[in-house]
């Protein structure tokens, strides 16, 4: 596990910048990803440098590494768990190794099969290729988008590129710009989306793609996409049995480690099930970690415990408390964009117990969205009889829900009611949905927008397919998996791990078992109300019952309490008075959603922290 970045000068001899000097200071800038080796080279046009956190081939391992004709040169961020078995086909075509790293399987890879080596890699990824000969940079980012990859093409034709945005900004030519669809995306979902990035002249290699990069230009190609759930017209119990043993596979290759190597355990089902296959496999007993809150309604630590003990892992637990929450300044400072999943916190701090006994977890994000985990799902599901309305009273309900006072109790619900089935769900996973966006904006920030005005729901509406009406499940956890998993999921797992330079895997989001369950009807996911039904019964006999069928809670954290107690001055002096507030948006409407939170008329926790999180993000990184 590492972090990368580089970059490629439109001449060989640049001498408008020290390179080395650069190259060193973007990678210093991201130490945490890989406390253990910094490796660099200026090579021709090409500058290419890495930080190491070693887990596999701890003593040959260093990057960059080079071909063995000195024509190719690679940097690598990931793990890749069938690395062996490549190593073997390739040695069988008569490629000769120095070592027993994955980074020069697939630098060998990339020399048998050229960008098609993408296809048979299995684990999580984002690494650079500098071809010396034909002066091309070839970029690729894992299928699922667990590892980050950002760049930039300036006007000069100079290409930069690194893990985070820090790196990137490093450049002296990389200016720092609002892209206002972005934020306007970000205000919608509380994340910037991997299509877009908050800085106008940064993109992100997208996932499931590579890039080549080759005299100014850039060709980007796809070369996975998330399935949609169809019938593969296998029984319940056939699926049922594969996909049990497919986990267990996925678990299995997934422990490999020449590190110490534990998981993370919230005491729901996913996690649950992923510890209780460690446990088969594993001949001693898993470290295992849990987070909880004072506050019992958040706190799972319960059926962490349930779950420790059946297992018999050696089990850590840490208490997160509102005073932890003074280290939202340097959270935001890993996240580079504005980012308001406020279970980032606890994640963090979860992320540095574990790295006090180990250097690498399981976890068990993914399979709300393969299997349909969330309650959103049931909710959108049981107002599917307001899509048969007639469009006169839809646009009865947009009226009433647009002129009911912010604190109506049933103002957000006829909102919902007013749109078709994909708005329906923008706006049930929305912060801010476009109706309060509107009230939230000044009047000056909408010129600025230039009518890029709900960019962030045209960019859901987009992704969503004209046959939405005949298996909405299925398309919303298709959505979910390119939207949201990526972008807040992978994004806060991956900062927040590598913030503590902790490795984090997920089993569940192997992309054979992520195929497989494509390839179940969400019929299956499902089932009589209850969410996960597939999954559960895969897993039934190994996780306790206690655990499988109880009622899900989800990664929550008590901010509602918090923001009217500890963080309450904070906060509202912040937003008031705020960077954002002053260039964007109405002080009087925000000052009308502290007032309402405070006094409990209505619940604004979220939206609050989401302005929250942008000020910290504007006065760091502005």
């Amino acid at each position: 596990m590492c972090g990368i970045a580089g970059f490629i000068s439109p001449e060989k001899n640049d001498l408008s910048i020290d390179r080395g000097a650069l190259l060193g200071l973007m990678c210093e800038a991201i130490a945490h990803r890989g406390p253990d080796d910094q490796g660099t080279v200026v090579m021709g046009r090409a500058a290419l440098g890495m930080r190491r956190l070693a887990i596999i081939d701890l003593v040959t391992g260093q990057q960059p590494m080079f071909s063995d004709d000195k024509r190719y040169a690679i940097v690598f961020n990931g793990e890749i768990y069938n690395y062996r078995e490549l190593k073997a086909d390739l040695e069988s075509r008569g490629y000769q190794f120095r070592t027993n790293s994955d980074t020069e399987t697939i630098l060998h890879a990339f020399e048998a099969y050229g960008v098609d080596c993408v296809q048979r890699l299995r684990g999580m990824f984002a690494f650079a290729i500098w071809d010396s000969v034909e002066e091309v940079l070839f970029l690729a980012r894992d299928r699922v988008g667990k590892k980050p990859l950002f760049y930039s093409l300036l006007p000069d034709g100079t290409f930069v590129f690194g893990s985070e945005i820090k790196s990137v900004l490093l450049h002296p030519d990389v200016r720092r710009e609002i892209d206002t669809k972005a934020l306007d995306s970000y205000l919608t979902f509380g994340y910037v989306p991997e299509s877009q990035c908050i800085f106008s002249g940064i993109s992100k290699v997208q996932p499931g793609c590579f890039l080549r990069f080759s005299t100014g230009k850039i060709a980007e190609d796809r070369y996975w996409s998330f399935p949609l759930s169809h019938d593969s017209g296998r029984t319940s119990d056939q699926m049922v049995t594969e996909l049990r043993e497919t986990l267990e596979e996925a678990v299995r290759i997934r422990m490999i480690s020449d590190v110490p190597l534990g998981a993370f355990l919230s005491g729901g089902v996913d996690s649950s099930a992923v510890v209780g296959l460690m446990s088969k496999i594993s001949p001693e007993p898993v470290k295992t970690f849990s987070i909880g809150f004072n506050e019992d309604t958040f706190s799972e630590l319960k059926y962490a415990r349930i779950a420790a003990d059946h297992f018999g892992t050696d089990h850590h637990e840490f208490i997160v408390t509102p005073d932890l929450v003074s280290i939202v300044d340097d959270l935001v400072w890993h996240f580079d964009e504005p980012f308001a999943d406020p279970s980032s916190l606890p994640t963090y701090m979860v992320s540095k117990l574990a790295r006090e006994h180990v250097t690498v977890v399981l976890s068990g994000d993914g399979g709300d969205e393969l299997f349909a985990g969330y309650s959103r799902y049931l909710t959108y599901l049981s107002r599917s009889w307001s899509d048969r309305l007639p469009s006169p009273v839809k646009r009865i309900c947009a009226k009433l829900a647009d002129t009911a006072p912010e604190s109506f109790p049933g103002k957000y619900f006829l909102n919902n009611l007013s749109h078709d089935p994909v708005g329906r769900y923008i706006d049930l996973v929305s912060h801010f949905n476009r109706q309060r966006r509107q009230k939230l904006y000044s009047a000056a920030s909408f010129d600025r927008l230039n009518g890029s005005f709900a960019c962030g729901e045209s960019e859901f509406a987009h992704i969503a397919s004209e046959q939405f009406n005949e298996d909405p499940l299925g398309h919303l956890l298709q959505l979910d998996s390119v939207t949201y998993l990526p972008s807040d999921v992978m994004v806060k797992v991956d900062r927040m791990s590598m913030a503590s330079s902790l490795e984090a895997r997920a089993p569940l989001l192997d992309h054979k078992l992520i195929e497989l369950a494509g390839a179940i009807p969400t019929r299956f996911k499902v089932e009589n109300g209850e969410t996960k039904a597939i999954f559960k019964k895969a897993v039934s006999g190994l996780v306790p019952d206690e655990i499988l069928y109880r009622q899900k809670q989800g990664f929550g954290v008590p901010i509602v309490e918090w923001i009217n107690r500890e963080l309450h001055d904070r906060i509202r002096e912040t937003l008031l008075d705020g960077r954002a507030t002053r260039e964007y948006f109405n002080v009087e409407y925000i000052e009308l959603l502290l007032n309402e939170h405070k006094e409990r008329r209505r619940d604004h926790a979220y939206s609050l922290w989401l302005l929250f999180m942008l000020e910290l993000w504007m006065d760091r990184y502005l």
